[in-house]
């Protein structure tokens, strides 16, 4: 199904629901597709939607970390209610046992041998992570495997 197809429908259900939270994070989500749209002048293939949602997702991640070093648990409370919306439109997250099968292949590919190749990996291995795993814990466990 198209994701823009799918967020209209789960836009009109969190409006006749009156879920507001739910209705905002998916009108930022669907803004966020759509001015991307507008800057490539075309539409979004795949990879491009599951960029953008897991910049989404760490945006909200950061700003959860923030707020509450800022002792703000107000905003805390909605950007993770925010998070749990847009991670909804994110493929099934990968085991850690997942990523590091595809970290392991990814350095076998490249030939890696110390810290200095690190960058090989990470752009051989990120286009296959991309909304099913998180980028900086896929990092730090390449950085730990390649330091051994």
């Amino acid at each position: 199904m198209n994701i823009n197809v799918k967020l209209n429908e789960e836009m009109v259900l969190a409006a006749k629901a009156k879920d507001k939270i739910r209705l905002s994070a998916i009108r930022m989500l669907k803004m966020a597709l759509h001015n991307k749209e507008i800057d490539l002048m075309r539409s979004l293939n795949e990879s491009e939607v599951m960029q953008i949602i897991s910049a989404l997702v760490k945006q909200r991640k950061d700003s959860i970390e923030q707020f509450a070093k800022g002792g703000r648990t107000d905003l805390v409370e909605k950007e993770e209610a925010e998070l749990k919306v847009v991670q909804e439109f994110l493929p099934a997250q990968m085991s850690d046992e997942e990523v590091e099968a595809l970290i392991k292949k990814a350095i076998a590919e490249t030939g890696a041998v110390s810290i200095k190749d690190m960058g090989k990996v990470m752009k051989i291995l990120m286009p296959e992570l991309t909304g099913r795993a998180d980028g900086k814990t896929a990092g730090e466990k390449v950085k730990e495997i390649l330091s051994r």
